[in-house]
């Protein structure tokens, strides 16, 4: 079906917000992980369809993650989101084979756009 996610963020509130954007449009969230380490645990075990990934995370950041991800699926559909504007971490995600990139503080709109576009 193409619509089962793993919400990836260390803070709770943030995995919340998210959550509650994506099953009020019908997807459903299978998983989330507190942590880089948890989210390549957490992919190998669910294999969601999309992948939203935190950059700024304890352990093992999300663009680590990101790449341990692409190295486990190649064709693995990683979302990455950042308070931070930074624009060499959005280079990075990117060239890692992040598909795409939302800001904190999320828009529901924008998230939905992002993750339609990215199962196609």
């Amino acid at each position: 079906m193409g619509n089962r996610i793993l919400v990836v963020d260390d803070a709770a509130f943030m995995r919340m917000m998210i959550k509650d954007i994506l099953t009020k449009n019908g997807y459903e969230v299978v998983g989330e992980a507190a942590d880089g380490n948890q989210a390549v645990e957490k992919y190998k075990e669910l294999q969601p369809d999309l992948v939203t990934m935190d950059i700024t995370m304890p352990e093992m950041d999300g663009i680590e993650a990101l790449k341990a991800i692409k190295a486990i699926d190649a064709n693995a559909k990683v979302i990455m989101c950042s308070a931070m504007g930074q624009q060499a971490m959005v280079i990075d995600a990117i060239q890692a084979g992040a598909k795409d990139f939302i800001v904190k503080p999320f828009q529901a709109d924008r998230v939905i756009e992002a993750i339609k576009k990215t199962l196609g």
